[in-house]
């Protein structure tokens, strides 16, 4: 379409502007920028209004700030430690060590998070928006921002001295948020404008998804061989440990014989170990969400995580499985990866949309012999996914269903549970 590139361009400045604005000018100084261009626009005609006095009144006044900026020094030394995680729509807080390490004291200080441009990239937002409109490029602009945190006042340093600033933020979606260090700010004598300086300091921040209370659960199935699992076994369960000594018999393993029994009672003798059993259920998470049902998915993927974090995985394994740019599966519990390793997974998945819905269930049908169960997390609901879940009840699977669908589902099975964006804690309560 010929307007995008022309509308990128000036939604891209427009955007830019605002953010220039905001952390340039204090708040009095934003009061002053308004009232400047309001009596701009009125004082146009000097013969008819006696705006245009105000406006000469606040021009100076905003020139006398920008002016001394140049006289205005910023420069501190600041460290701080961005938090590792933080969880989707939950604040958090961490802390920051300022130093003035200048000769003169310094006051009107201002500590601001400097996390990544979240302005989209050309070819994003050609992929992204239809026709363009400024809402449309507000939403894409959204969409990159996953942490927010407020500017900072400091209190006034004398020479040599050192603060330690609270750092109040917000994490908005999940995802990683890239920060690029730290913005300090002076203001000017006057209070309207600040000086400013950049601290780099790189961090990343995890936001994992937003999770759910869910209500005690009875997961399906029951304790199944798990053929090699002795790598996988703890001290929970049935593990394949040693039982005793038996004499060998043909097509035992070598690596059995035990051959210090071998030397003294001259003939072979083998170890005899118990098989494992324990319990392994599949936390499924349905990835083939539309562009349009991209509400859908993040609900999807926070009630997965509501899952991953509620299963106890210290009687049991919980393989994560989903379909991305290959099939995936990470297992937690008995020795192998914790439930907050499976969140920070599920804080990066994104929607698969080159694959057909058919390679899920082939997924899950090549392991289903080591299955105790399956917990199935669907982004809609469809006669594909329906299809999907009888096929897994008639290869004798157990498992539940939690479909997020806008519409509801007539006459659901007993296995199946669907709830709505917006009321996923209420719909959950049923579970």
């Amino acid at each position: 379409m010929a307007l995008k590139r022309p509308s990128y361009l000036v939604f891209r400045l427009v955007t830019g502007a605002s953010v220039w604005a905001s952390r340039r000018f204090t708040a009095a100084g934003t009061l002053v920028l308004s009232g400047l261009v309001i009596t701009g626009a009125v004082g146009v005609d000097t013969t008819q209004s006696v705006a245009y006095q105000a406006f000469g009144l606040l021009a100076a006044l905003t020139g006398a700030a920008a002016l001394s900026l140049r006289f205005v020094s910023a420069r501190v030394s600041v460290e701080r430690t961005l938090p590792r995680i933080a969880t989707a729509g939950s604040p958090f807080t961490y802390r920051a060590r300022v130093e003035n390490a200048g000769t003169a004291a310094m006051d009107g200080l201002s500590l601001r998070e400097d996390f990544a441009d979240p302005r989209p990239t050309h070819d994003a937002y050609n992929a992204a928006i239809g026709f363009p409109t400024y809402r449309r490029w507000k939403r894409l602009v959204a969409a990159n921002q996953f942490a927010r945190a407020r500017e900072r006042a400091v209190p006034a340093l004398a020479p040599g001295a050192a603060v330690d600033v609270e750092i109040e933020a917000v994490a908005l979606k999940r995802g990683v948020a890239h920060s690029n260090g730290l913005i300090v700010g002076r203001a000017d004598p006057l209070g309207l404008m600040k000086a400013l300086a950049r601290v780099p300091r790189r961090a990343n921040l995890t936001v994992l998804p937003r999770r759910y209370t869910l209500p005690l659960l009875q997961l399906p199935g029951s304790r199944r061989y798990q053929p090699g699992g002795v790598t996988l076994a703890t001290s929970v369960g049935d593990s394949e440990e040693f039982v005793g000594l038996r004499d060998y018999r043909p097509g035992d393993p070598l690596q059995r014989i035990h051959w210090k029994s071998f030397a003294r009672a001259a003939r072979p003798l083998v170890k005899e170990y118990q098989d494992e059993y324990y319990e392994r259920h599949a936390l499924v998470l349905d990835t083939f969400a539309a562009p349009r049902d991209e509400a859908l998915f993040e609900e999807a993927v926070s009630i997965a995580a509501s899952f991953a974090y509620t299963i106890d995985t210290r009687e049991c394994l919980l393989d994560l499985m989903f379909i991305g740019t290959e099939a995936y599966t990470y297992t937690a519990g008995r020795g192998q990866m914790q439930a907050g390793n499976l969140l920070e997974i599920l804080a990066a998945v994104r929607p698969c949309r080159d694959k057909p819905f058919s390679a899920l269930g082939n997924a899950i049908e090549s392991r289903r012999g080591a299955l105790t169960g399956c917990i199935c997390v669907l982004a809609g609901w469809d006669e594909e996914r329906a299809s999907f879940l009888r096929r897994l009840q008639s290869h004798g699977v157990a498992f539940r269903a939690v479909a997020v669908t806008r519409s509801p589902v007539a006459d659901p099975p007993p296995w199946l549970l669907a709830v709505e964006p917006g009321k996923v804690q209420e719909g959950l309560a049923r579970l």
